[in-house]
C-alpha cells in the first residue's frame, strides 16, 4: 500500500518560494496544505494557479501539517524554525540556516535535542553534475585539489548579504561534502561600502586536500564551475551546462630528438538531466518519512558553513 502524502506547509513565496510552490504542487508524495507570507496579496497571486489555501495566521496552520518549507528572509529563519519545531517533525529551510552563527548553533542544538528532521537548502548537492562528479572523484587514485568558481553580476534583489553568504556558501558546502572537514582557512577579497563583493579562499582539509574557492559579484559573466586536480586525471565540471569532461594522460613514448611525448585524451561524461530542486524536495519528504538518505545537508552542516563564512569575513579586512 502506498504511503499517505506528507502534509506540508510553505512559508514565504518570494522568488525561491515560488519555485518550491511549483515543485511541491507536482509531488504526489506531498499534500500542500497552506502557503503563508506576510504579503497576503502576493501569496494569493502566487497560489492562484495551484489552488493552495493562503493563511493569515501561521501557528494554527502548523498544527495541521507534518512538515514545513521555509523560504523567507534569513533574519526570520531561526524564529520560524523554533515555532515550526513545536508542531512538525520535518523542517526544510533555505540557506543560510540563520542570520548569525549563534542563532544557527541554537537551531542545530534544537534539532539534535528534539530529533527534528532539518534540511538546509544547499541545492547544489542535488545538481546531477555534482552528484556524478562526486562519484568520479571517489574512484580517483588521489584528489589533490578542487577549485570552485561562482560569479554573477550583483542582483538587485540581493541587498542584505555579501558574496560569501550569497554565492560562496554553496561552494563551501560542496567543498566540505567532497573533501571533508576543514583544518584551516585563508581568504582575500574586496569590500565595497563594507560589503564583500569579491572573495578568494583556500580551505586546507584534514585529509590534506585543498579547496580553492572564488566568488564574485563584480564579474560580468555568470560562471558556475568546479575543476578537480587528481593524480590520475583532471576534471572540468560546468554546473550551468551540466557537463563533465575528464582529461587523462594515456602514454609516454620516446621519439628521436625528443625527450618524450605525452598523449592525452578527453572524455565527455553524460549527465542525466534532472531538476535539482525536485531531487532536493524528494529527499526532504523521504527524510520526513524516516528514510534517512546519506548526503542530506543537515543543521550541523548549515552551522559549519556559517562558521567558515564568518572566518572568511574576518580575514577580509576593510
Amino acid at each position: 500500500m502506498a504511503a499517505s502524502p506528507v502534509r506540508v506547509g510553505l512559508i514565504g513565496v518570494g522568488r525561491m518560494g515560488q519555485n518550491h510552490l511549483r515543485v511541491l504542487s507536482l509531488l504526489s508524495s506531498v499534500s500542500l496544505k497552506f502557503v503563508y507570507d506576510i504579503d497576503h496579496e502576493a501569496a494569493r497571486r502566487a497560489t492562484a494557479p495551484y489552488g493552495v489555501p493562503v493563511i493569515a495566521d501561521l501557528e494554527p496552520g502548523l498544527r495541521d501539517v507534518e512538515a514545513v518549507v521555509i523560504c523567507t528572509p534569513t533574519i526570520n529563519h531561526a524564529d520560524q524554525v523554533r515555532l515550526a519545531a513545536k508542531h512538525v517533525r520535518g523542517v526544510f529551510v533555505e540557506k543560510p540556516l540563520a542570520h548569525t552563527v549563534v542563532a544557527a548553533r541554537e537551531i542545530a542544538q534544537l534539532a539534535q535535542q528534539t530529533g527534528l528532521s532539518l534540511q538546509v537548502g544547499f541545492i547544489e548537492r542535488f545538481n546531477p553534475a555534482v552528484q556524478l562528479l562526486t562519484t568520479i572523484l571517489e574512484k580517483s587514485k588521489r584528489v589533490v585539489s578542487v577549485d570552485f568558481m561562482r560569479t554573477n553580476r550583483l542582483s538587485a534583489r540581493i541587498t542584505d548579504v555579501d558574496v560569501v553568504t550569497d554565492l560562496m556558501s554553496h561552494d563551501i558546502d560542496l567543498a566540505l561534502h567532497i573533501n571533508g572537514p576543514v583544518q584551516s582557512v585563508t581568504a582575500h577579497g574586496m569590500r565595497e561600502k563594507d560589503m564583500i563583493d569579491f572573495a578568494s579562499v583556500t580551505l586546507t582539509h584534514q585529509n590534506g586536500r585543498l579547496s580553492r574557492l572564488l566568488a564574485s559579484r563584480v564579474t560580468e559573466k555568470k560562471i558556475r564551475a568546479i575543476h578537480a586536480t587528481c593524480l590520475d586525471m583532471y576534471v572540468d565540471c560546468d554546473l550551468l551546462r551540466k557537463e563533465i569532461v575528464i582529461t587523462r594522460q594515456t602514454e609516454m613514448q620516446q621519439r628521436p630528438g625528443q625527450p618524450y611525448t605525452i598523449t592525452a585524451v578527453e572524455e565527455t561524461v553524460a549527465v542525466n538531466p534532472q531538476e535539482a530542486l525536485l531531487q532536493e524536495l524528494q529527499a526532504f519528504i523521504a527524510s520526513c518519512r524516516g528514510e534517512k538518505a546519506p548526503g542530506i545537508p543537515t543543521a550541523a552542516a548549515g552551522l559549519t558553513v556559517m562558521a567558515i563564512c564568518d572566518q572568511i569575513r574576518e580575514a577580509i579586512v576593510p
